[in-house]
């Protein structure tokens, strides 16, 4: 039999999905650009139709896909003045659209849905077997190697019998929990020089969101935004977020997320800090002091002393970091060495796949 590849011809194979999905699939990116305003999304797909002819030799046109959105349930439209927003259903599609695997290798802790390396309770069987203790679960009996102890122990006559160190079970996977805290810096410099930052960020926390929601539902995932002071961010605001015209108060982003996971009570705890600058102020006796020239001592010093409180408590901090700047990277080892955590310099589009990587196989990878 002889194949022959060639590039994919949809008016000889077919289209591999209808015109909506695809209008759709630029939709969703869209929104991810405008941080969920559909307004400012629909214009520029408009345009954009208008430039590449999206739905010509289509029956439908754009004002057809804007109305199967509404139909659909991806968009509600103001009754009164006929502005449209995304809809919950839109916000658990960008959810899923982010959608990555992550996690795994996990210290072992309480019961949750991650393989370790460790045994315990958990739902798979492993090969391995363990003398019988009591509370352990009899459905994963070794029905050989109790018979087997048995048999040595009182022959196969009539003096046949089981008893209790005979039995033997098998071994399971332990599954533990993870509660994690994703700091996003949303200063002023994330939509600077020419970058856009803040996109990926936000990409990253749809995803993750969504993952621990629909398959680690006993993990917890809370995201903390920070500019001039820190605040915590629902999942439902997730697709909304944008920068400010803030300073970055490192020290207070770190601060909410440690109490965070003070009342999560969880043995596996992470801080994961999306961030492309220095720290640049704090609050100080009720009043902010700030300084955005250079890497200032003063407010240095105390984002290592909760990085060093968060060594402590075995909070680890994985820094993401965004920016090339000598003196930036300088003051992310500083923090790396102090909490002895994790750090990565990473391009805007590989933030996602280094964020994901660090989650699923907990790798430390030090700076040097």
């Amino acid at each position: 039999m002889r194949f022959r590849y060639t590039d994919w011809d949809p008016v000889r194979h077919g289209r591999q999905q209808s015109l909506f999905e695809d209008l759709f699939d630029l939709f969703q990116e869209l929104l991810e650009y405008t941080a969920g305003d559909a307004e400012e999304a629909l214009d520029w797909m408009e345009q954009l139709n208008e430039q590449h002819g999206f739905t010509e030799g289509s029956d439908k046109d754009f004002e057809d896909f804007v109305e199967e959105l509404k139909k659909r349930g991806y968009l509600d439209e103001d009754e009164e003045t006929g502005e449209v927003e995304i809809t919950a259903r839109t916000e658990r599609a960008l959810r899923e659209s982010a959608l990555e695997e992550i996690f795994n290798d996990l210290r072992k802790g309480g019961r949750g849905d991650h393989r370790t390396s460790y045994t315990g309770q958990g739902d798979e069987r492993l090969p391995e077997t363990k003398d019988w203790r009591f509370g352990d679960d009899l459905s994963n009996l070794d029905v050989t190697g109790t018979l087997s102890n048995s048999f040595r122990r009182s022959g196969v006559g009539d003096d046949w019998n089981l008893a209790e160190d005979d039995f033997q079970v098998h071994k399971t996977d332990h599954h533990s929990s993870m509660a994690t805290v994703l700091m996003i810096d949303l200063s002023h410099s994330m939509v600077l020089y020419g970058e856009d930052r803040i996109t990926p960020a936000r990409r990253v926390a749809l995803a993750l969101s969504e993952l621990i929601m629909t398959k680690y539902p006993k993990d917890t995932l809370d995201i903390v935004a920070f500019g001039n002071e820190a605040w915590e961010v629902d999942v439902e605001d997730l697709p909304y977020l944008d920068v400010g015209p803030y300073y970055t108060n490192t020290r207070a982003g770190l601060r909410r997320a440690r109490d965070i996971l003070h009342r999560r009570n969880s043995r596996n705890q992470q801080i994961f800090m999306i961030t492309d600058g220095k720290p640049s102020c704090h609050i100080e006796d009720g009043e902010m002091y700030r300084n955005a020239y250079g890497l200032d001592r003063k407010v240095v010093n105390k984002v290592l002393d909760e990085a060093t409180i968060c060594r402590r408590e075995d909070i680890t901090i994985t820094t993401f970091m965004i920016a090339r700047d000598p003196g930036l990277r300088d003051f992310v080892r500083e923090l790396t060495e102090a909490n002895q955590g994790r750090a990565y310099y990473s391009e805007l589009d590989d933030l996602g796949s280094f964020l994901f990587e660090d989650y699923v196989r907990n790798r430390r990878k030090h700076l040097r």
